[in-house]
């Protein structure tokens, strides 16, 4: 396990969102609350926020359903030291962020806002984007992407892309408050989707810095991508016993 860095940092809100419903997977039970190595998805996702020093609350954005079935386990349960806020997400994913941007308590000025089903977040990574976001307003983390990509149209190649142009975004993706809800509400106005929260500070006008992404912060939306977590988790705990002997 990575260890925690003991910086001073200007607090922050972590916004968790976790309203997924695991119909890739085929299974009954929702994606977050799968267990990964012997803990939820989400908890261990959670437990990284929670243990950062940057950190001074935690909103949680899931479907209302679970908060009535496991609100209380995650409070009592998860073993998490910071406060934490449960919020009911809503149709969209849009509509779950500004639900949690509402609920973060007044005063705060950055949001780290994550997707649930990252658990293998590391603490570097939250401090690269938080770095960036400062001096920014607004940040990002990325990887390059790896293979030629394609556009496509009718099934036919419409153009090959310049792969060195492109990135695959990753979260948490970092935020000054007052810039994201006002991209948000905008996003309301006007009912136009996105696939980021990013796209919508895009959209204002303003500019979004990119920051080395981690190849291991992938997101579990596949029974594969729970196998390649529990491989690189395991890897994790061999080396930690063998520098502990």
């Amino acid at each position: 396990m990575e260890a925690v860095m003991n910086r001073t940092w200007q607090p922050c809100a972590a916004l968790i969102v976790a309203g997924g419903s695991g119909r890739r997977m085929g299974l009954s039970t929702r994606k977050q609350f799968l267990s990964l190595c012997g803990r939820p998805i989400l908890q261990r996702t959670l437990t990284a926020f929670d243990r950062h020093s940057a950190v001074a609350e935690i909103v949680l954005v899931l479907p209302k359903e679970e908060i009535a079935a496991r609100g209380e386990e995650i409070r009592q349960m998860w073993g998490l030291t910071k406060p934490l806020r449960l919020v009911a997400g809503g149709a969209e994913r849009q509509d779950s962020v500004r639900a949690g941007l509402a609920a973060i308590t007044a005063g705060q000025e950055w949001v780290l806002v994550h997707d649930g089903v990252r658990p293998l977040v590391t603490s570097a990574l939250i401090e690269r984007v938080l770095e960036s976001a400062r001096i920014t307003g607004a940040a990002i983390p990325a990887v390059p992407v790896r293979e030629t990509i394609k556009s496509t149209v009718d099934g036919w190649v419409g153009e090959t892309l310049r792969r060195e142009r492109l990135v695959v975004v990753q979260t948490p993706q970092a935020f000054r408050i007052e810039l994201l809800r006002t991209a948000y509400d905008r996003a309301f106005d006007t009912a136009e989707p996105a696939t980021d929260d990013a796209a919508l500070v895009e959209r204002l006008g303003e500019p979004v810095a990119v920051v080395c992404g981690d190849e291991r912060n992938i997101k579990i939306t596949t029974l594969i991508d729970l196998k390649i977590a529990r491989i690189w988790l395991q890897e994790e705990e061999t080396h930690a016993n063998r520098a502990g002997l």
